[in-house]
């Protein structure tokens, strides 16, 4: 049958048709085997489902943070998420130029408008919107500044895919979290060692290559934890580590931390990084971190020391108390010490220590030893000073730059110090002073590099406390008395006598006291000093009491300017020597003691102004409306200002806080708001006003809003906005004084309808029409504003303006404008020109009649001489300084 020709024809079809079949099967098998690369030996077919899980376990491990021990915990603190906890702080770039100590005095009772969010350039950016900006960054920053808070906050909400804003590209990146001191000891990692700190449980079910896969596509976010908490030697290491690695792998994004003195501004400037320094937080910051604290412990429940519904007692309670007292606000400018304010707080029920010592001891213990020995870091345990012994160095230190009146020290000069006292400290073995300083300079967290080659303290408070130990341990008590008018000195001289025994304490006191008495020049300030150290001391004797009570007699009733916040500086102890009545004192030592209480701040202070309430005398009023910045927007509204004569007096609003209370208050008639606002409408709620000046707007601003207000006397807004809604002030006929821009729909005819408007200030001039001014002819004063001096007034002709006296020019060219001047305001009598461009010699003013004085400041000539004196025959010029 083979021989047959039908036979050979079918087995042929047969055997392609099975071969077709076999085909199709090997193309299904080779789809199923994995697809071999250099970077996927064994393929990418399971890369989708290890990521998931990876983000998963790195969404839940690190979303994690301790913010609550109590006082009685030995072992693990109970913890919270993280993304709950999580504040957003502000960096500034810094290229190794030279960051100054804080000042040694703060700013004594700042008001309530410091704790409103600021926008101004030197407040800095966010570090997310930092971080946009650049693909490889060194974040520097102090102990506790937030680094590793940071980045692991940066991992979870890329694990989980949910950055907004200026990060949200950012959203399909994969974190790969590094920290350093668990490669203390060790070579850094290699990309498939890298997941083996934070995804050690599932690192053996890790697809081969898979890290090097995410390096390669450039979508892996490298954050890279402690350079600082690494020994020297293996620093240098970790530099060349990531220098190959990112030689490698280009398109990674990276962000290193570490602390000034371990990795300066150029550490990393050959691989192309940007440096970015998280600063100190500011108001807002605090206030912030405070509420997002205490929101977090909610979550501890039964785990808390109170009530889960008293806390918003106590984070209100803690915020009072941080805008009543200067020196915890300067304390608390990193999350570790805000966070540490906030436990303190919490485990005390609601009180903090009346006195700087046991803030700045506990501080102190947590910053130089504490901190480290809980975490193990390696840079830290490396070294075998205990406490005391750093705190031993760290006070000579201190004394040796106060002694000297620095607050800087050369890095050479301070290795002399250490080195000195290391021998001293007869029970140590010979140490090398070199050493030490910078063991101290990495791991202590109160000393740092200003300059190249310089180290401070990180703030002059700790300078001072440890200088003032040093000076009791020492008995240099004549040496402080000796320097006890020196402003410098003051805290330092305040800690002392807290430091002190009971007989050092009374040499101190004595000592200053007989100089206040044999030095007239310097009685007050020594009087001053001796009062302020009453906050720290625990006691003293009964003669010495007397004496006391007899200097801060001399020092009262508070009369001049200057008074009060040197007298608010002795602090609460002063309260209890101010009059219970203001009945007998002048109207001018009453009003600056009615400031002086107020500077003080607190609940006592408080209590003492609702006591001097009804005093009317204008001075005094004056200085209650002044007071209400230091305290509770609202509290202060219904024990104090709504029981005073508010009409015709102006009240400033310097914070959204206070908005709400003085809409409350139905004498109020003349308003002053010096803050940002976002509209007008909360003006509804106000009674009747007679004036309203707005300094600052930050977006379209509606007028329809003053319908409410047909009293309007004075309408101010200085605003470089969009103005809508001006058709309303045809319907304020009392209007006397109007300040506006001419941008929007403002029609310059309404004008006419206001027929008691004496003086009218007319904002961003630029190319719009004029002539309808000439058309107000009863009108006594007009202040036009430019956009820039070479701009020309387009006004020719003035005379119909008759009544018109005053004019003033900002920002124009007030030399071509006089030349091609057609006719001038016939009754003018006083210019003033502001930043204009005008002719020295003052010629082109004689065609002004009946000019009688010309006002000038910041003018120039036409070829950009600064004028300091036009020569106008006939009138009397006057150059304003300010």
């Amino acid at each position: 049958m083979r021989s047959l020709p039908v036979f050979e024809e079918r087995a042929a079809a047969e055997l392609l048709a099975r071969t077709a079949t076999l085909g199709g099967e090997v193309a299904r098998i080779l789809e199923r085997l994995p697809d071999r690369s250099l970077f996927a030996p064994d393929g990418t077919d399971q890369d989708t489902a290890f990521r998931r899980a990876y983000l998963e376990l790195v969404s839940r491990d690190l979303d994690e943070v301790e913010v609550f021990r109590r006082t009685s915990d030995q072992g693990t603190a109970p913890r919270v998420p993280l993304s709950a906890a999580y504040v957003s702080l502000r960096t500034t770039g810094n290229v190794g130029r030279r960051r100054h100590t804080i000042r040694s005095v703060p700013l004594l009772r700042p008001d309530m408008s410091y704790w409103e969010e600021a926008g101004d350039k030197n407040s800095g950016m966010r570090v997310e919107t930092a971080l946009d900006d650049a693909s490889r960054v060194l974040l520097r920053g102090e102990a506790g500044s937030g680094k590793t808070t940071l980045l692991r906050w940066l991992a979870i909400t890329a694990a989980r895919g949910a950055f907004t804003g200026e990060l949200a590209h950012w959203n399909g990146l994969t974190p790969i979290f590094v920290k350093l001191r668990e490669y203390s000891g060790r070579t850094p990692p290699n990309p498939e060692e890298m997941l083996d700190g934070i995804a050690g449980p599932i690192t053996g079910i890790m697809p081969r290559g898979w890290v090097e896969r995410q390096l390669d596509g450039g979508k892996a976010l490298l954050l890279i934890d402690g350079v600082d908490e690494l020994l020297d030697r293996e620093r240098r290491s970790v530099r060349d580590w990531l220098r190959k690695l990112l030689g490698q792998y280009d398109g990674v994004r990276v962000v290193v931390t570490s602390r000034p003195a371990a990795a300066g501004a150029d550490w990393l400037r050959h691989e192309g990084f940007t440096v970015l320094h998280l600063d100190r937080m500011t108001p807002p910051d605090l206030s912030a971190f405070v509420r997002q604290w205490h929101h977090a412990v909610q979550q501890l429940g039964g785990d808390l020391p109170c009530a889960v519904n008293e806390l918003p007692k106590y984070e209100q309670s803690l915020l009072t108390s941080l805008k009543d007292r200067a020196h915890l606000q300067s304390l608390a400018s990193t999350p570790l010490l805000a966070a540490m304010l906030c436990a303190m707080h919490l485990n005390r029920g609601r009180q903090l220590p009346r006195d700087h010592m046991e803030l700045y001891r506990s501080a102190l213990h947590t910053l130089v030893h504490d901190r480290d020995a809980d975490r193990g870091v390696p840079s830290a345990l490396d070294s075998q000073l205990s406490l005391s012994d750093k705190l031993v160095i760290l006070r000579d230190l201190a004394w040796r730059l106060s002694d000297n009146n620095r607050s800087e020290i050369d890095l050479e000069r301070a290795a002399e110090y250490v080195a000195a006292k290391l021998r001293a400290m007869r029970h140590l073995d010979p140490k090398d002073g070199d050493h030490v300083l910078e063991q101290l300079r990495h791991r202590s967290g109160i000393l740092r590099t200003p300059a190249e080659g310089r180290m401070d303290f990180v703030h002059r408070t700790f300078q001072e406390y440890l200088a003032a130990a040093e000076a009791a341990e020492e008995d240099r008590i004549g040496n402080l008395v000796g320097r006890a008018h020196l402003d410098l000195w003051r805290e330092t001289i305040i800690m002392a006598a807290g430091h002190a025994n009971t007989r050092q304490r009374e040499e101190l006191l004595r000592g200053i006291l007989d100089r206040a008495e044999e030095e007239p020049r310097h009685s007050r300030t020594l009087r001053l000093l001796a009062a302020a150290c009453q906050e720290t001391m625990p006691s003293v004797s009964e003669g010495l009491a007397d004496r006391l009570d007899e200097a801060i007699g001399k020092l009262l009733p508070a009369r001049r300017k200057a008074d009060p916040p040197a007298l608010a500086a002795v602090g609460a102890t002063l309260l209890r020597w101010m009059p219970r009545s203001l009945g007998q004192l002048t109207e001018k030592a009453a009003a600056q003691t009615v400031r002086t209480v107020a500077m003080i701040g607190g609940e006592e202070s408080l209590r003492l102004l609702t006591a001097y309430v009804g005093d009317e005398r204008d001075d005094v009023v004056t200085e209650f409306i002044r007071a209400w910045d230091y305290f509770d927007a609202d509290t202060y509204a219904n024990d104090i200002l709504s029981r005073l004569p508010l009409a015709q007096r102006t009240v400033t609003l310097t914070h959204s806080g206070q908005f709400q209370a003085a809409s409350r208050l139905n004498s109020l008639t003349h308003l002053e708001i010096a803050h940002p606002l976002q509209g007008l409408d909360f003006l509804a709620e106000f009674p009747p006003l007679q004036h309203l000046s707005v300094s600052l707007m930050r977006e379209e601003v509606d007028l329809s809003v003053l319908r409410s207000h047909p009293e309007l006397e004075q309408l101010q807004l200085f605003c470089k906005v969009h103005v809508c809604g001006t058709s309303i002030l045809a319907d304020l006929t009392e209007l006397k004084a109007l300040t506006l821009s001419l941008t929007g729909d403002l029609d310059l005819g309404i004008l006419r309808r206001l027929p008691k408007l004496q003086e009218l200030t007319v904002l961003d001039v630029a190319e719009k029409d004029l002539n309808p001014l000439t058309l107000l002819v009863d009108l006594p004063s007009l202040h036009l504003f430019g956009l820039d001096r070479s701009q020309s007034l387009r006004l020719r002709d003035f005379a119909p303006m008759t009544a018109l006296r005053v004019l003033a020019l900002s920002l124009y060219d007030a030399n071509e404008w006089v030349t091609t001047l057609e006719n001038a305001p016939p009754s003018l009598t006083h210019l003033h020109l502001f930043s204009c461009v005008a002719s020295a010699d003052g010629q082109a003013f004689t065609k002004f009649e009946n000019l009688e004085y010309v006002f000038h400041h910041g003018c120039e000539t036409p070829d950009g001489v600064p004028i300091t004196n036009l020569d106008i025959p006939g009138v009397r010029t006057a150059l304003l300084r300010t």
